[in-house]
């Protein structure tokens, strides 16, 4: 088999590191969900059908964001400055703003409408990002990311699971204030 032929794949991390992203919570401000391998613990009703957003039924979607490169915290400057630059790169197309993890790995992100894999692959490598979520509909995938250009990516296969609110329509996550 020619070289040029073989596909390489990023090492899954360790495993600290892959249950802090299966384990934290994603999605809007008022619209939270986790990933599940489990699928009849992901309940009645997903985000998606809340939403009627980008998580839509049989919607393509992706939720990206640049901060904290590399799993390395950073001031919050330079992640602003980064997600900024995430969004210009997506040439205007429709997204949600999002909210990924909780406490000090709390990060801003967007959930972007009608992305390919490899694009939102390609987006996460190109900002240094450990991962990115993916999916259609209910289904999703942690994406571990490769290089830019989408080669190297590694997927493992999830369901969305709605993640209870609080009071006042907030979801458990407090909003920044």
């Amino acid at each position: 088999m020619s070289g040029r032929w073989r596909v390489t794949r990023p090492p899954l991390p360790d495993a600290g590191v892959r249950d802090a992203f299966l384990g934290t919570t994603y999605g809007s401000r008022t619209d939270r969900f986790r990933l599940v391998t489990d699928l009849p613990s992901i309940g009645p009703a997903g985000p998606g059908e809340r939403w009627g957003g980008p998580c839509g039924a049989g919607r393509r979607w992706a939720v990206l964001t640049a901060w904290n490169p590399g799993g390395q915290l950073q001031d919050a400057e330079r992640n602003a400055a980064a997600q900024a630059r995430l969004i210009a790169a997506l040439h205007g197309r429709p997204v949600v703003p999002g909210v990924n993890g909780e406490g000090r790995w709390r990060e801003e992100s967007v959930i972007v409408d009608g992305i390919t894999l490899r694009d939102a692959a390609d987006l996460g490598a190109r900002f240094g990002q450990l991962a990115v979520l993916y999916g259609v509909g209910r289904r999703a995938a942690l994406v571990w990311c490769g290089v830019p250009g989408g080669s190297g990516m590694r997927v493992e296969r999830a369901w969305l699971a709605s993640v209870p609110t609080g009071g006042a329509g907030w979801p458990i996550l407090p909003p920044d204030d």
